[in-house]
Formats: C-alpha cells, structure tokens, sequence
C-alpha cells in the first residue's frame, strides 16, 4: 500500500467484512494511519467525487484543444487554444490533468543535419 487513501480503502474494506473482530482503532493502527484521518477520508468522499467531475469536464476541454486542427501539442498550445475557445485556465492545471489522465505530447526529435555541421 503506497498511498493514504489505498489504506483508507483497505480498512474499509476490512471493516464492510462481516467476518471482522478488529475495531477502527486497531485496524488504523496495522495500517499505519490516524483514526482521525481515516475519518476525515470517510467525511469527505463527496469533495473527492465532486472534484473528479470537475478534473474530467476540464480535461474534456483540454482534449478538445488538443486534438484540434489534427496534430499534437504541448502546454502552451493547450493553454492558447483554451484561450481562444474563450476558457481561461491555469498552466499548471493543465499540466496536472494531463499527469493524470496520461495525455502526452510527442517531443520533437533533434535535427540529424544540425548535428552534421
């Protein structure tokens, strides 16, 4: 387990079993995490899903500028499309979702006659 969250969701688990003898307190304490922040992921699923709404319509729009006119393009060229579509965001939020969703630009490749002068 790497993350807090895949804790969080294994002590769910953990506790949906109807098998289980083990308290939250005791389970936090296996995974190595606080019972308040077991609790504070429990409150706050509903923020997460909202947020994952929100990051997917806004990656919708990036994919739109990516793809448009047929090629590829980095950051910059997402973010100047938006601009034109009349959609103001972030770099840093574009470069985020792109992280996330695995959306790529192709790097050009060197010049192999520059490199023969």
């Amino acid at each position: 387990m790497d993350s807090a969250g895949e804790r969080f969701e294994a002590i769910r688990a953990a506790l949906a079993d109807w098998n289980n003898i083990l308290t939250v307190k005791d389970l936090c304490e296996l995974a190595g995490v606080s019972r308040s922040g077991y609790y504070n992921w429990v409150c706050s699923e509903k923020n997460r899903e909202f947020r994952e709404a929100k990051d997917r319509a806004a990656f919708e729009q990036i994919l739109g500028a990516y793809r448009f006119r047929g090629y590829a393009k980095g950051v910059r060229g997402i973010h100047m499309r938006l601009l034109h579509m009349g959609i103001r965001m972030n770099v840093k939020k574009i470069r985020r979702l792109m992280r996330k969703y695995k959306l790529t630009c192709p790097i050009r490749k060197p010049n192999p006659y520059r490199r023969l002068q």
